[in-house]
């Protein structure tokens, strides 16, 4: 049977996992080596694994896992050029041209392993069998409200950070806008997990909201609606074929629009619809000012679901243990799809 070694999370802001100690037990009972790496800064603390049944080995001991180990993870690894031997599961972010992608493809290269990019991992249909869009399109809508609030305060958002419940992120929020008149905001993507999380946080914080999807944007652009409302939300994934929404002039035209939440996140594909913009935004500094009066401020933050790290790792895993039960059977499902896609990767490179 398969061994899953579920690595510590490498990124100093990420305590998501995606596997809960429950999951791990399930894996168990079925016949799998289940590994787990300490780690103090995961939203479900190590004891949970250990009282599950699952094999506790210390952060960062992946690399030393046996060949036939494969190894989970949700964001990326350090771009060191250490070669990577073994299989891997986790976001590479490496398919649309990105920088950085292609180096993490090199490291894969040198070292013959291969990537199941969970992005990738999907049923016959082409729909992902585990997104976290809904509390990433939730958490994007929250900061893209402190950034409007920042502004209407005349500066700038401030660090953001995470939250144990999403009620407590409602209750920080609702402190931080006040007695603020609310903005209204767009949303493209709305009938999506993230456009539905964001137009959720919004209805819970007052915030009239036009939701979009494919019907409404059909017609390729321009999109004026866009510069008319104060905050809009991308919840598009940049693929070939989507229209450009916010066009690099959109800066200097007349507008309303003051916030820019591209919670889809992929400012250095070619295909991103928000060209205002070249460079992700982080927790300290959340708020990107692309021009200053009247001020516009994107924020597209990459690893927003783990605002709300304990309620994102257990939707994320529950969505994505049916998938992880076949991993003794690699040659079927989704697996080979998605190594197909990472085989055609390489031999581009």
């Amino acid at each position: 049977m398969a061994h899953l070694w579920v690595r510590a999370e490498e990124r100093g802001d990420e305590a998501r996992v995606g596997l809960t100690p429950q999951g791990a037990a399930t894996l168990l009972a079925d016949g799998f080596e289940v590994t787990v790496e300490d780690s103090p800064r995961r939203a479900i603390p190590t004891q949970l694994y250990r009282d599950a049944g699952a094999r506790i080995a210390p952060a960062g001991s992946w690399r030393q896992a046996p060949n036939e180990a494969i190894i989970f993870g949700l964001k990326e690894l350090p771009l060191d050029g250490a070669p990577l031997r073994h299989r891997h599961i986790m976001f590479g972010h490496a398919y649309k041209g990105q920088p950085d992608g292609q180096k993490l493809l090199a490291q894969f290269k040198a070292g013959s392993g291969t990537l199941y990019d969970l992005e990738y991992l999907v049923d016959g249909a082409g729909r992902r069998v585990a997104a976290f869009g809904y509390w990433a399109g939730y958490a994007g809508a929250a900061v893209a409200l402190r950034c409007w609030a920042a502004q209407r305060h005349g500066g700038i958002a401030g660090p953001v950070g995470s939250y144990p419940s999403a009620e407590e992120m409602r209750r920080d929020l609702a402190e931080t806008l006040g007695d603020l008149d609310l903005p209204n905001a767009l949303v493209i993507g709305a009938l999506g997990r993230v456009g539905s999380g964001a137009c959720d946080l919004c209805e819970a914080m007052g915030v009239s909201v036009t939701r979009w999807d494919m019907a409404e944007t059909a017609h390729g652009g321009p999109f004026s609606e866009v510069l008319e409302h104060e905050i809009f939300f991308n919840c598009i994934l940049a693929t070939p074929g989507v229209p450009v929404f916010v066009p690099a002039d959109t800066p200097t035209r007349p507008r309303r629009l003051r916030v820019i939440g591209d919670i889809a996140c992929d400012p250095s594909s070619d295909f991103s619809p928000i060209k205002v913009y070249d460079r992700t935004t982080t927790w300290q500094a959340p708020a990107l000012r692309v021009h200053d009066d009247p001020p516009l401020d994107v924020t597209a933050i990459d690893n927003l679901p783990t605002m709300l790290p304990r309620e994102a790792s257990e939707d994320y895993a529950a969505q994505l243990l049916p998938t992880l039960r076949t991993l003794d059977k690699m040659d079927s499902g989704v697996w080979p799809r998605a190594r197909q896609t990472f085989e055609a990767a390489i031999a581009k490179l």
